[in-house]
């Protein structure tokens, strides 16, 4: 009877062991895994990269939105508000952006989620995308830029429309008198 409970308590101390154990791979990313990830990523350098790409478009967008009211502009507008934007984007704490999103990285992704993503990243497939990814991005902008100007023109629109209805069902009734004022 003792070498039962002699084995059971064997048995016990293993099967508690074995599940308190995780596998590394399984274990939470640490900080430093993200950071691993964000630095094969060349996150900083992508930021940088993308913004630039962003920024075309945006001055592209604001050319085409005051070139109706040129007249009516300072002759250097289009240059002042260039450089305004870009110094907005400049200004944008982007490194603070990056270490904000470390805690989501490390809710959402494992150690071994991590180890594969920068083992694909660290390879030369996964560091042609990278090198690719803003070029890719800022074409893929350019080519749906039509597409988002012609459903914020239809959005606009029907916002009006549906303003100027309201305002019309607002208005006084017809039979009603109109409040004057005192």
């Amino acid at each position: 009877m003792k070498r039962f409970f002699l084995a059971l308590a064997v048995c016990f101390v293993f099967v508690t062991t074995g599940a308190a154990q995780q596998s590394p791979a399984d274990r939470p990313a640490t900080k430093e895994d993200v950071q691993r990830y964000l630095d094969v990523m060349h996150s900083r350098e992508m930021i940088d990269q993308m913004m630039e790409a962003m920024v075309k478009p945006m001055h592209q967008m604001m050319h085409e939105q005051y070139l109706k009211d040129k007249d009516k502009l300072p002759a250097d507008f289009e240059v002042r508000m260039s450089k305004m934007v870009d110094d907005m984007m400049k200004g944008f704490p982007w490194d603070e952006m990056l270490q904000s999103m470390v805690p989501v990285y490390q809710k959402h992704l494992t150690k071994g989620d991590i180890d594969a993503i920068v083992a694909f990243y660290a390879a030369p497939t996964g560091q042609k995308l990278l090198k690719e990814m803003p070029a890719m991005m800022a074409e893929a902008m350019q080519a749906m830029m039509p597409l988002f100007r012609k459903q914020m023109d239809a959005m606009t629109e029907r916002i009006q429309q549906q303003v100027a209805e309201m305002l019309k069902d607002s208005g006084p009734k017809s039979g009603e008198k109109q409040a004057t004022p005192n």
